[in-house]
């Protein structure tokens, strides 16, 4: 039994949930600006969030619901997960993006993991407050993983991750198998791994005796 581990904007999903949401208020190119300098690195992930959280202040709640309702799994994701999970694995989703987003793209594919951590936006009077909270606003992915394994009795040598961007380099430099998918330039150093589609990620997991 492992523990794998997968960031979801970028790398589960190929949609980016800020900029869907953003997309409802008319502040979509910021929300990407923000996002990108975030992947880079250029800011910290926290105050690029805040920053995007802000930007959706008086979003109504129905148009929230209509950007969440866009997002997708990749190509390939939805089996590969479900592979996963036949084989026994323990899987996980940790991203600082939301998990109403992440929720209704699993269940559009009829898709499932065991674990789902993520961040949340606040609704006040049927509209959004331009705040976010949740565990990985501050906290960091390393620590999300770190977490999890111990929860479920996996040694961290036996965990993999998966990511792209940044905000994923903390738990991709602790996982025991580290996996970079279209990884950033800044990230790239730090995976023992860099695979371009869902189907080469299954087989690396077959080439490692996951599936």
């Amino acid at each position: 039994m492992r523990l794998v581990a997968f960031d979801f904007d970028g790398t589960l999903s190929d949609s980016e949930m800020t900029v869907l949401l953003g997309e409802q208020c008319g502040v979509a190119d910021r929300m990407a600006d923000i996002t990108e300098r975030a992947m880079n690195d250029e800011i910290s992930y926290a105050e690029s969030l805040r920053e995007r959280a802000a930007l959706l202040e008086g979003l109504s709640l129905d148009d929230a619901e209509d950007a969440f309702g866009q997002v997708r799994l990749r190509e390939g994701a939805g089996d590969l997960l479900a592979r996963l999970n036949d084989a026994g694995h323990h899987t996980a989703i940790l991203t600082g993006g939301f998990e109403r987003g992440v929720e209704r793209a699993l269940d559009r594919t009829g898709a499932s993991v065991d674990t789902i951590v993520a961040n949340r936006l606040p609704a006040s009077g049927g509209r959004l407050t331009g705040e976010v909270e949740g565990p990985l606003i501050e906290g960091t992915k390393d620590e999300a993983l770190e977490s999890l394994a111990d929860d479920v009795g996996i040694p961290m040598s036996r965990t993999v991750a998966v990511g792209d961007g940044a905000n994923d380099l903390p738990m991709l430099e602790v996982a025991g198998l580290s996996v970079g998918f279209l990884p950033k330039p800044a990230v790239r150093p730090s995976c023992d791994v860099v695979v371009a589609s869902m189907d080469r990620l299954g087989r690396i997991f077959e080439e490692r005796g996951l599936l």
